[in-house]
């Protein structure tokens, strides 16, 4: 059994269906009560569950943070929802120096199973500072998980995954996506296990991957690229950390080149960390260089036209793709 809803309302329901699962689970943020949620991410679940349950906060990314990761070493299960992703800078220092390292620095006493949610993403006209792909700064910061879903489907299974795990997880929604839909499945069947990537299309001839927005474009350029004669593998990782790079060394022995599309700038990012081991551990599978289409290094611009010149555009895939398969 499945219904029909958007991005933004597959979260309020692995949100609800969790809930009256597990007891022990709750949200804690700015605005998620009575309001519904900036994004209205969490209408309906005030109503359900109670301001218990449904904790409203004071604007404080900080506060959310920590009184979060206090609830989850003390056993319960806290989702915490930082409004935008560019938000996460403020919260920074409980994130990285306190969620992510409680459980090494317990030698394993406690676990910290805590979901943080943020709104990322651009091409939504939010402008540089609330536009940006936060999920690429924490990539050097062990002891998190961190997840990118694209669709509905991913974006259930994965949120509820997310909220049994007993890591901290860094869950990431693009802000692009809230008015895609999907079928989503119900029950525990449909709870996805983190660190495992998909196979969006199958392709023989030049490996894609791309991850939230980026993957339907690759999607859309892999359609181009078919009629064209070639064949695009699209694979959309869905969690950063945990990374399945098995997935993507399956595809590169079957395709021998490599284009990881991005909205962000190259330095620092998931698509770069993930063309260096596929150079370093696989270089043999590999007949033209791997190759990196990302954004410019530059903020994200507010302009419409200037936002989406700086996001990677269906025909710079399909462009890329051709100078790789003609290599």
């Amino acid at each position: 059994m499945s219904d029909t809803l958007n991005y933004r309302q597959v979260i309020a329901r692995a949100i609800a269906d969790e809930m009256r699962d597990d007891p022990d689970v709750f949200m804690i943020g700015e605005d998620i009560g009575a309001a519904g949620g900036a994004f209205k991410t969490s209408a309906g679940l005030f109503e359900e569950f109670g301001p218990r349950r449904v904790r409203d906060t004071p604007i404080s990314e900080q506060a959310i943070v920590g009184a979060a990761l206090g609830a989850a070493i003390m056993g319960l299960r806290p989702i915490a929802e930082i409004m935008f992703a560019d938000f996460a800078g403020v919260c920074y220092d409980q994130i990285v120096n306190q969620v992510a390292k409680h459980r090494y620095m317990t030698g394993g006493q406690v676990t910290v199973p805590l979901t943080i949610r943020m709104a990322n993403g651009a091409g939504t006209g939010f402008a540089a500072q609330h536009s940006q792909a936060g999920e690429n700064w924490f990539l050097n910061v062990p002891g998190l998980k961190v997840v990118v879903p694209g669709t509905v489907e991913d974006l259930y299974g994965l949120l509820r995954g997310s909220i049994r795990d007993n890591d901290p997880v860094l869950f990431f929604e693009h802000k692009g996506l809230f008015s895609l839909k999907g079928e989503v499945p119900t029950g525990d069947d449909a709870v996805l296990p983190l660190g495992v990537a998909a196979v969006v299309r199958e392709g023989s001839d030049v490996t894609i991957v791309a991850t939230q927005q980026m993957r339907h474009r690759a999607v859309e350029a892999a359609d181009a690229l078919a009629a064209a004669g070639i064949e695009a593998e699209v694979i959309d990782p869905r969690t950063l950390i945990p990374f399945d790079d098995d997935a993507v060394a399956r595809s590169l022995a079957k395709t021998s080149r490599l284009l990881v599309v991005q909205e962000s700038p190259r330095d620092g990012s998931w698509g770069a960390s993930l063309v260096s081991r596929m150079t370093t551990e696989h270089f043999t599978l590999l007949d033209a260089p791997p190759s990196l289409l990302s954004s410019p290094d530059t903020p994200v611009p507010y302009a419409s036209i200037l936002e989406e010149a700086w996001l990677p555009s269906v025909d710079a895939i399909v462009a890329k793709a051709k100078e790789l398969v003609a290599f």
